[in-house]
């Protein structure tokens, strides 16, 4: 296990474990990037907070209603993690191992390679994003798969892994977290709104 990876998911268990509310129905791990979001010579850099919605903040029934799953309708209660505007502990300990594994260029995305011939966007994000993701789901997917979400909270929910845009990769990200079907609705209703085909 990578030092990064053993730091973020302390971090994150310890933000669940806090949690005490008993209605959740899914799990956010908000990753998104900006040229705004900065850290030393690097521009467009990660954050990272987790997140939950609830039925009783849900104002639909349906469920595959974008209410139920698009994150810009839920009450935005992040417990950050990575964030460049009031750095973290964890923001200094990622890029001590982009350092480590010899990551260069952070936040750069070369726009002529990231679409292809019928302009839909094939890139994996800015440099240092793929990393991170992958860190990530790989942390949520243990959570799922050790069963420590079903025994915090009595059942199973998914842990949704997104971005603003739910673009492709933030999609498959989610689909490998949850093995065992626990973020179906959500991934059709993802198809359903034309997130992804």
């Amino acid at each position: 296990m990578t030092p990064i990876r053993e730091i973020l998911l302390s971090r994150i268990k310890q933000i669940i474990d806090q949690w005490s509310v008993e209605d959740q129905y899914a799990i956010s791990f908000f990753v998104y990037t900006n040229e705004a979001y900065e850290y030393g010579d690097y521009s467009n850099v990660p954050y990272f907070a987790i997140s939950y919605n609830t039925e009783s903040q849900c104002d639909t029934d349906d469920p595959y209603g974008e209410e139920r799953w698009n994150y810009a309708f839920w009450p935005q209660n992040e417990s950050v993690i990575i964030d460049t505007a009031q750095p973290t502990p964890e923001t200094e300990h990622l890029f001590s191992w982009y350092r480590d594994i010899g990551l260069e260029n952070i936040g750069f995305e070369d726009p002529t390679t990231v679409y292809d011939e019928h302009m839909h966007y094939i890139g994996k994000g800015p440099v240092g994003l793929a990393e991170l993701l992958e860190v990530i789901t790989d942390i949520a997917e243990e959570l799922q798969q050790t069963g420590y979400i079903e025994e915090k909270f009595g059942k199973k929910l998914p842990i949704i892994i997104h971005d603003l845009e739910y673009i492709w990769y933030m999609i498959e990200a989610t689909r490998k977290a949850n093995k065992h079907g626990e973020a179906d609705v959500f991934l059709q209703s993802m198809h359903q709104l034309g997130f992804y085909s």
